[in-house]
């Protein structure tokens, strides 16, 4: 005859191991939501951060160079430079502007010391991608651009961005050495960011100045929340399951 007591047993392991596991799903799902609450105050305090950055006044370029030197973050600070723009040597880079399709302009501007700064100067239409479509824009003489600093990016953004065509001097990515290299500028010459100029206008109007764009999603209230009602609502369930449990056990 089988033991009363051995067959018991496996009964009373179970709901230890499922409570076990109850309590390691609860664990994983709080410390998701207390994560993304994490997250949401250091994405507060990154918008709080650019915000003053774009309100400060503007820093000559030898300061953002500096700070960039040291390794320290000058996206978006505001920057001031003086000297020529290299207008043959544009390149341009595809983009949609107010649901318009075209062109950032990205032009050398060659610097008091010899070297070049790489500045997004706006946006143009695709039909006046062409210099000579805008030839009321093309400044030649010495000018001062004021604007934001942006950093250089480390590689391609995503697999799913296009390989740059630059053979048609088209860009689907800021790859700030190869810009450089396509129109012989040496790279020890370049400074290593870029600047988006401002909204001052450009004689005829284009290319059409202050396009930055600040795009940060802030979702993660959104996602703390989620989380934590997954973790209520697993206890709700549980509780449930247990009560009904009771309630259809035998009483002795």
């Amino acid at each position: 005859m089988t033991d009363s007591r051995s067959a018991a047993a496996p009964r009373r392991r179970l709901p230890v191991a499922t409570g076990l596991l109850v309590l390691i799903a609860l664990a994983i799902l709080i410390s998701l939501g207390t994560w993304q609450l994490q997250r949401l105050h250091w994405k507060q305090g990154l918008l709080a951060d650019i915000a003053a950055r774009q309100l400060a006044a503007p820093v000559p370029l030898a300061d953002i160079e500096a700070m960039a030197a040291a390794g320290g973050d000058i996206e978006y600070r505001k920057v001031t430079a003086t000297g020529r723009y290299v207008n043959n040597k544009e390149r341009h880079f595809f983009a949609t502007w107010r649901g318009q399709t075209g062109f950032y302009v990205y032009t050398p501007l060659e610097l008091g010391d010899g070297r070049f700064l790489f500045v997004n100067r706006g946006f143009v239409p695709y039909e006046n991608k062409e210099p000579e479509m805008r030839m009321q824009g093309q400044l030649t003489d010495q000018q001062t651009v004021t604007g934001l600093a942006r950093a250089k990016l480390a590689g391609k953004p995503s697999r799913l961005v296009p390989d740059n065509d630059v053979a048609k001097n088209v860009f689907y990515w800021k790859d700030l050495d190869v810009m450089a290299e396509s129109v012989g500028l040496i790279k020890a010459r370049v400074v290593p960011f870029f600047v988006d100029a401002d909204s001052t206008p450009n004689p005829a109007g284009l290319p059409i100045g202050g396009v930055t764009q600040i795009d940060l999603p802030n979702d993660h209230l959104q996602y703390a929340l989620t989380w934590y009602a997954l973790a209520a609502v697993l206890v709700v369930v549980v509780a449930i399951s247990w009560f009904r449990k009771e309630a259809r056990a035998p009483r002795q």
